[in-house]
């Protein structure tokens, strides 16, 4: 009886893992830089979907600028992705780490 209880919880578990997967894949975060100058959205598969860069932030003569603001709003955006993604799986867990998630 017990272990059909425990399995029966631990495939609801699944379940809700999985949900919650197919969720967050939909999800999308935004982060940007330089007061706005560079967006980056990310989605929840940790991917950058798009990169937006305010024309009035490209100056030819300072190009290292530019990338810098880049790579700090693609950082973001990952970072708020991976944890929106740690939030939403710790919440089902109990902040148990399952591999794979």
């Amino acid at each position: 009886m017990v272990n059909k209880n425990m399995m029966r919880q631990a495939q609801q578990l699944q379940a809700r893992l999985a949900k919650a997967q197919e969720e967050i894949e939909t999800q999308r975060v935004e982060a940007s830089a330089g007061g706005g100058a560079v967006k980056a959205v990310a989605t929840g598969k940790q991917t950058i979907e798009s990169i937006v860069i305010d024309p009035g932030a490209v100056d030819p003569d300072d190009v290292e600028l530019l990338q810098d603001m880049i790579l700090a709003a693609v950082n973001e955006a990952l970072g708020k992705s991976q944890a929106m993604a740690n939030e939403k799986i710790g919440a089902l867990t109990g902040g148990l780490k399952i591999p794979g998630m």
